[in-house]
């Protein structure tokens, strides 16, 4: 499986634009989102290959819309990085536990993303 469309889910205009152009500029074609209501609605109609999602934000926050998408047989085989300033370990533990493939601590490194995402279409294929 490549990665072609990737959901990008944070309630920050400036992170959504941040990870948009990095992620349009590198190929991909770009889905957006607000909150966690959005990205399961998204995940379900756009059908990403990948979602991007941080974990603070209002209403669900991204543990919860990491465990519903990663439990939902429709949603399931879609990879998620959690990309947040949560840098306890406890929270790393806590998100791969919900069905996250990784977890990058804010400020993002624009080529680690990049890096985890492609290895994750390596080990997709």
């Amino acid at each position: 499986m490549s990665i072609r469309k990737i959901l990008v889910v944070d309630d920050s205009p400036t992170e959504r634009f941040f990870y948009a152009d990095l992620l349009a500029r590198a190929g991909y074609q770009v889905v957006l989102a607000e909150d966690g209501e959005q990205a399961v609605a998204l995940a379900l109609s756009e059908k990403p290959e990948l979602i991007v999602m941080d974990v603070i934000m209002p209403g669900q926050n991204g543990f919860q819309v990491t465990r519903a998408i990663s439990r939902d047989p429709q949603t399931a085989h879609i990879p998620v990085i959690l990309c947040t300033s949560k840098d306890a370990e406890t929270d790393r533990y806590w998100g791969i536990k919900q069905g996250a493939r990784e977890y990058l601590v804010k400020p993002v490194d624009p080529e680690q993303l990049l890096a985890r995402i492609g290895a994750l279409a390596t080990v997709a294929n």
